[in-house]
């Protein structure tokens, strides 16, 4: 190699370590044999790197700008016969990366992973009643989840011991492993097999935990439902959940609610439904109807009822209601998730048809039939769908 260094990567004397990095870089990048395979291309790629092996290393550099051979007597037939250098520093040329200097066995390497680490999340089931999930309510859970060993307190080691620095690796957590090519040794980190890439050894691991630094472990907890959630809805608890590995941070635990069915009730958004079936003769002469709320579970089977909680409601049926007729009862339904408002309940009239009569009965209806002319209806078919004003007429009718 008879041209000088400098000009091959063309940076001046005295330039800085940063700048013949960025010009090898950029060289790397346009001569490539990946980029131009032929072989003009690859000789001049081994020589501008051979010049980068030289002026990144600052006692090359210093014995070049002596005059002397920074490669001992090597020459220029001897590439690839001095002191390798890192694999990153290729990489670097190509992806920008922050390798170490040339030959450095663990430059640019990722260190040595954490034995403490955060815990993986939660997630466990519970049952409530419909009044629950509406009104909220305040249980006891029991989850069985890791926690801290009390024995080694999250370090894993037996009492009266502590990890090692891992001889290997000397602690870095990263071994490297050199590949002879035609660009010189290339050098390439790995995970340390001894220490499996933590850095540290255990030599006497806690008997308790067998060196993971947590134990499975059963405990109750206090769960607050909030007014309002539906089926599905998790609510969370931070830092309940499971402990990391080396005693690490827990995550969180995630209690997903299942709202169980009612008797009465059935919830739609925020508004409850139900159906209340009355007798033929009631709906025709109109009555008046006490129904349960859904605040009459929170008091059931309690010694001491809540004197505050409206347990029934009043429906009065006009005279003349239809089955499928519905009455609507602003404010009684769900409270808001949100805590703004409640939803609607929604009652539906189901007329009850009588199926068996006696003879008296029989005879006073078939009386009632001819006062009103329906002994021999006509069964007129009408449309379902009405106008504005059909349903006005029908109504004031």
């Amino acid at each position: 190699m008879s041209q000088d260094l400098y000009e091959l990567l063309g940076v001046p004397r005295e330039a800085e370590p940063d700048q013949i990095k960025k010009a090898y870089r950029r060289l790397a990048r346009q001569l490539h044999p990946d980029v131009n395979p032929d072989a003009t291309t690859q000789e001049r790629f081994k020589e501008v790197t051979r010049a980068y092996e030289v002026l990144s290393d600052p006692q090359k550099r210093a014995a070049y700008d002596r005059g002397g051979d920074p490669f001992g007597g090597g020459g220029a037939g001897g590439f690839g016969q001095g002191p390798g250098f890192s694999f990153t520093d290729i990489m670097d040329a190509f992806f920008g990366g922050q390798g170490g200097g040339a030959g450095g066995a663990t430059g640019g390497g990722r260190g040595p992973r954490p034995r403490t680490r955060r815990g993986q999340d939660a997630l466990i089931g519970l049952e409530v009643e419909l009044a629950e999930a509406a009104f909220g309510v305040t249980r006891e859970i029991t989850v069985d989840t890791a926690v801290t060993c009390g024995t080694c307190h999250g370090d894993g080691a037996a009492e009266g011991s502590s990890p090692k620095t891992c001889e290997t690796c000397r602690g870095h957590g990263e071994v490297a492993h050199v590949q002879r090519s035609f660009l010189g040794e290339i050098r390439t980190l790995r995970p340390c097999a001894a220490c499996r890439g933590y850095g540290s050894i255990i030599p006497d691991p806690c008997r308790e935990c067998s060196g993971d630094g947590r134990v499975r472990s059963r405990r109750s907890l206090t769960v607050k439902i909030p007014a309002g959630v539906d089926d599905g809805t998790r609510v969370q608890l931070s830092e309940q959940g499971e402990v990391g590995p080396g005693g690490g941070p827990a995550g969180d635990l995630y209690v997903e609610v299942h709202v169980g069915s009612h008797d009465t009730f059935v919830r739609q958004g925020q508004d409850l439904h139900c159906r209340v079936t009355v007798p033929m003769t009631a709906a025709a002469l109109g009555t008046t109807l006490t129904l349960p709320t859904l605040e009459a579970d929170l008091v059931r089977g309690k010694a001491e009822a809540d004197t505050e909680l409206e347990t029934t409601f009043e429906l009065e049926l006009r005279a003349g209601t239809q089955s499928g007729a519905e009455h609507v009862l602003r404010g009684r339904g769900v409270p808001s998730l949100r805590g703004t408002g409640r939803g609607d309940l929604v009652v539906s009239v189901a007329v009850e048809t009588p199926t068996r009569l006696d003879a008296r009965q029989e005879e006073l209806l078939r009386e009632l039939a001819a006062l009103r002319g329906e002994e021999e209806p006509d069964g007129a078919v009408r449309a379902e769908h009405k106008s504005v004003f059909g349903r006005l007429r029908d109504a004031f009718s």
